[in-house]
């Protein structure tokens, strides 16, 4: 039996990363009954909602208002407000707005609660063909260079699987830093636009990735999966995942 929805409760929701379908039953049950949709873009949000046909106030909550917006949230929701969070796309607090909110509801004791659902990271790991035994996650890398190479430099030193975020202009840059820095037989897997049209996933060593990216005009968020264990580690593997010579670029 479905729950419903009860007085001042905060719900996480997710929402799909490009394919509508991808949304759950139990997400869309929730979205329709609660008083107040918190959305880190209302434009973007209400789309999904007209989609489903679900009619509910909207107010903004992002990285932006997010300090200023969190205590008069969290009285309303102890005066009953039922609040459901979404991010543009995925699920809220991985890489996207939530954590500042979920910690506040934590310590003024409402225990919130999550709609799981689709996420770039988990569809990432999945399709990359890569080992995911063990994985880190690093988000969007810092833009600023010195910053940003000395997170990959950790990624390289951890030698474990790691999966990063990246923005379309940035893409072609990441590659090389990571062909440098990590090495170029490092396996990757580049995930872009995932679930949408034009989803494609290109597979390979990090200096032959670097070398194609030079000539695409990337669009669309994509997902850097890399597989930095050193050659004795991959050779030790116990042959569940492919090696680098079955990775393959998807033109």
């Amino acid at each position: 039996m479905a729950e419903c929805p009860a007085p001042g409760t905060l719900y996480i929701v997710a929402t799909p990363i490009g394919n509508l379908e991808d949304i759950t039953l139990r997400a869309l049950r929730v979205l329709k009954e609660a008083d107040l949709i918190l959305a880190e873009d209302t434009r973007r949000t209400a789309i999904l909602l007209q989609h489903f046909d679900i009619r509910k106030p909207l107010e903004s909550y992002h990285i932006f208002n997010e300090h200023a917006r969190t205590p008069a949230l969290i009285r309303r929701i102890q005066d009953g407000l039922t609040a459901a969070l979404v991010s543009d796309a995925g699920t809220p607090c991985i890489a996207d707005p939530g954590f500042m909110l979920v910690r506040a509801a934590v310590e003024a004791g409402i225990e919130p609660v999550i709609i799981p659902g689709v996420s770039a990271l988990t569809f990432a790991v999945s399709a990359s063909a890569l080992p995911s035994d063990h994985f880190t996650f690093h988000g969007f890398l810092p833009v600023k260079s010195g910053r940003r190479h000395a997170e990959l430099e950790r990624i390289a030193a951890d030698k474990r699987t790691a999966v990063v975020f990246e923005s379309p202009f940035r893409i072609a840059k990441l590659l090389a830093e990571v062909s440098e820095i990590v090495g170029p037989d490092t396996p990757l897997a580049l995930v872009r636009e995932a679930t949408k049209i034009h989803e494609q996933i290109l597979r390979g060593p990090a200096a032959r990735l670097a070398e194609q990216a030079k000539k695409v005009n990337w669009k669309g968020e994509c997902v850097l999966v890399i597989d930095a264990r050193d050659s004795a580690a991959r050779s030790d593997a116990d042959g569940q995942e492919a090696s680098s010579e079955d990775i393959v670029t998807e033109d």
